[in-house]
């Protein structure tokens, strides 16, 4: 009874047992190829290696050619007898005549280094130059050298400076400042200092201010453009000068 169980139950279960066995394998055969696919194993790169060879050297230059042999010409002097008499081998066609050469001049006749043509007067024909004369003539003595010319007077100056030796020029007509109100009233006086030119008619030309208080300064100017000085001579000339003019401001007490 057991047997019976046993078989049908085995007989039972192979169909499924076939089909689950073969869908194993499939899968596993699949798997195995398909990996080799997804995995690709990458060839190594081989390194290109180049190696460059360098160009031989230029072959040498050839050799400078050999300078051309010397010949050497061994010349045998010929040996001349003065006592024998020996024709010449060819006679010219033609025959040159040498002129013949003038006898040298005696020593008289010769002229002598550094000689004077013509000769000097009082000289010997035998003479020796820089000799001293047998009769030196007469000679007029040198004309006097002609007196230098005096040298030209120094021109006048156009203008002079008052100082040292030069005087200050005499004043004929002086105009005195009116005293401003401002300084007046303010009790201001003082010193105010001027530098003019004096004209050669004696009149103030060229007026500029040196030194001063501001207040008194136009007054001092309007007063001072009036003044006329005595004409200044020098040589006989009329010069201009260069002065300097103090206006004095003084308060009453």
């Amino acid at each position: 009874m057991f047997e019976q169980s046993i078989l049908q139950n085995g007989k039972s279960r192979r169909p499924w047992t076939i089909a689950l066995a073969l869908l194993l394998e499939t899968a596993v055969i699949a798997v195995l190829l398909v990996i080799p696919l997804l995995y690709v194993q990458a060839l190594p790169m081989h390194e290109l290696t180049a190696t460059l060879l360098a160009p031989p050297p230029p072959p040498p230059p050839p050799p400078p050619p050999a300078p051309p042999a010397v010949k050497i010409h061994k010349v045998t002097p010929r040996k001349f007898n003065p006592a024998a008499l020996t024709a010449p081998r060819t006679i010219p066609k033609q025959q040159v005549l040498q002129a013949e050469i003038a006898p040298p001049p005696s020593l008289a006749e010769a002229p002598q280094l550094g000689a004077v043509p013509g000769g000097i007067p009082g000289g010997t024909p035998a003479g020796v130059v820089s000799g001293i004369l047998n009769s030196i003539p007469a000679v007029a003595p040198p004309p006097p050298p002609t007196p230098a010319p005096a040298p030209p007077a120094a021109p006048a100056p156009s203008r002079i400076h008052v100082g040292g030796n030069v005087q200050a020029a005499r004043i004929e007509k002086q105009v005195q400042p009116e005293y401003p109100k401002l300084a007046r009233q303010a009790r201001i006086g003082g010193t105010v200092r001027l530098k003019a030119v004096i004209a050669k008619d004696g009149r103030i030309e060229d007026l500029k201010l040196i030194t001063g208080q501001p207040l008194l300064v136009p007054a001092a100017i309007d007063a001072v453009k009036q003044w006329v000085y005595k004409p200044t001579y020098l040589n006989g000339n009329p010069v201009e000068v260069d002065t300097e003019i103090d206006v004095h401001f003084t308060l009453s007490t």
